[in-house]
Order: structure tokens, then C-alpha cells, then sequence
């Protein structure tokens, strides 16, 4: 854009805001500037657009790259350095381990995401129900408050023998566990969206009459999302490491499980085989989170990447 350009843009938005007939007087100056860019220039914008268009796959593209990045760097030091497969295999042999084994990883590994999901939403279920308890009670947050301090501060391999005492070696003490630890975040992101709305819109809702229940679901909830989505994010990964204690501790099935044979058998491929799997799977879960909240709420800022691109030097 030319000198000319900017200085009437600025005097319309000074003078009388920026107005569409404005911006029309405005238009033939920018296409003067921009026409009169190299051709090299005018070029690149076609690409930078496209990809701007779609930001999630920019984001895929970027997320994609480093963890192939980080896989050919550790490829190459297990060659140069010559390490043994038992202190550390290369990405290759991970992989090889887990298509020979296949059937053994995929049972394990149902196994290990089924708890992880149950306690997944188990904590979602109660930790919104107890957010919303604290904010619309006030009086209960003292009292709830300090027991979930408890049970978070509380180690979780402690209390996992315990579990196993009171409900057996199935799936429910390694779901539960998965639960405890992820439902903290939870009931903190969403409690403090739940208490984040404006004091001028609570009076202009009951200024309307509205009851207590419309004020929580058309005012409260919708600005709580963004932060119950947040802590739904990072409840995700912990439900995984609660799954993983559980198996631990005294499971009989679960990449956890899994992990712990080849450990005592220092079969090391199979245990990064399952440290894999385990982490694409985790991933998968994130980004499974993540696109549910880019479906319900993609009005919020937080799940829309930005990305400018620059032309000129």
C-alpha cells in the first residue's frame, strides 16, 4: 500500500470511523501498491493462502514434521553410535517389533484405552457436576474443596494396592485410578469459567427475571467452555497415566502390563514398541479432544491458528 493509502485510511478512522465506502476509496490505492510488487511477490500468495485456509492442517503439517524429525535424528544415532538393541532400539526395530507382534499389541492395547476412555469420562461426569456444586453453592466450596486437595495429593501407587484390595484385579481399579487422576483439572478450569462471567451480564439476566437455572445454562456454560475444554485436554494424557499406574500395580493385561514382561525379560524392543503405540494412542485422544471442542465452541479464539503471511522485504 502507498503512503497515500494509509494516510486516508487513517484519517477515516479517526475522523468518522472506518466506514465500506471508505474502505472503497481506499481499494484502487492497495491494488495500485500491490500490482506494482515484483511478480515473484504477487507468486507466493496463492500457496500462503491456501494454507491459511486451513490451519489445522498447517498445525497437522508442523506436528507431523517434528515427530518425523526427532525419529530420523534418533534412527541416526543408534547407527553412528552403534548402540545394542537392548540399552536402546533404533525407530526401525520399534516398528518391525510392532507389526511381527501385532495381534499381541492390538489386545493389549484395547485394553489399556478402554480404561483410559472409561476414566476419561467418568472424570468429565463428575467434574463438571462438582464445579457447578462449588460456584452455585458457594457455602459446599470449603467443604469440597479441601477433599480434592486430598485426593490429589494422595500418590496414586500408594492408593493402588488398596483398590485392588477393595475392587479385584479387573478393569475397575485400573479405571478408577485413571479417574482420580484426571478429573482434578476438571473441576479447576471449569469452576473458574463457571465463576468468570461478567457482573453486568448476571444483573442484566435477573434484570430480565430469568431463573437460576437459565442464568447457569445461557450465561455461566457458555463462558465456561473454553476452560472446561482446557482442562478436558489435559485430563486426557492423565487418564493414560492413571491407566498405566493401574496396570502397573496389579494388572494381568495392558501395554502397562505389557511393559513390565518385557522389563523383566529385558526384551527392550517390545517395551518401546509399547511406549509407542502408548503415545500415538495418547495423541490420538488429545486431538480427538481437540476437535470436539473446535466443533462446540469454534467461536473461541484458542482453537482457531492464526497464521499471517508476510510478503515483502
Amino acid at each position: 500500500m502507498s503512503l497515500q493509502g494509509y494516510y486516508h485510511l487513517d484519517l477515516c478512522k479517526v475522523n468518522h470511523g472506518l466506514r465500506v465506502s471508505d474502505i472503497s476509496a481506499v481499494l484502487p490505492t492497495v491494488e495500485a501498491g500491490v500490482s506494482s510488487q515484483p511478480a515473484t511477490r504477487q507468486m507466493a500468495w496463492p500457496t500462503l493462502r491456501a494454507v491459511s485456509r486451513h490451519p489445522a492442517l498447517h498445525k497437522a503439517l508442523k506436528m507431523s514434521g517434528s515427530l518425523l524429525g526427532f525419529l530420523v535424528l534418533w534412527e541416526v544415532c543408534c547407527r553412528v553410535f552403534e548402540i545394542p538393541e537392548f540399552i536402546l532400539p533404533s525407530p526401525t526395530t520399534t516398528i518391525l517389533t510392532v507389526f511381527k507382534k501385532w495381534d499381541l499389541f492390538a489386545k493389549h492395547s484395547l485394553i489399556t484405552f478402554y480404561e483410559t476412555g472409561a476414566g476419561f469420562l467418568m472424570a468429565v461426569a463428575f467434574g463438571v457436576f462438582i464445579a457447578a456444586i462449588i460456584v452455585v453453592i458457594p457455602v459446599l466450596a470449603d467443604l469440597i474443596m479441601p477433599l480434592l486437595l486430598i485426593s490429589q495429593l494422595v500418590p496414586k501407587v500408594a492408593i493402588a494396592p488398596i483398590l485392588l484390595i477393595w475392587f479385584g484385579y479387573g478393569l475397575f481399579p485400573k479405571i478408577f485410578i485413571a479417574f482420580l487422576i484426571a478429573f482434578f483439572p476438571i473441576v479447576v478450569n471449569t469452576a473458574a469459567g463457571l465463576a468468570s462471567v461478567e457482573r453486568p451480564m448476571l444483573d442484566l439476566a435477573r434484570s430480565l427475571e430469568a431463573t437460576r437455572w437459565q442464568i447457569f445454562s445461557k450465561f455461566r456454560v457458555p463462558v465456561a467452555l473454553p476452560e472446561m475444554f482446557s482442562g478436558m485436554k489435559i485430563a486426557i494424557t492423565l487418564a493414560v497415566i492413571g491407566a498405566i499406574i493401574g496396570e502397573f500395580v496389579g494388572g494381568s493385561s495392558g501395554l502397562g502390563y505389557l511393559i513390565l514382561i518385557a522389563n523383566s525379560e529385558l526384551d527392550t524392543p517390545l517395551a518401546f514398541a509399547a511406549l509407542l503405540l502408548l503415545s500415538l494412542g495418547g495423541i490420538i485422544l488429545y486431538a480427538a479432544v481437540e476437535l470436539l471442542e473446535r466443533l462446540v465452541i469454534p467461536w473461541n479464539k484458542s482453537t482457531q491458528t492464526e497464521f499471517r503471511p508476510v510478503v515483502g522485504g
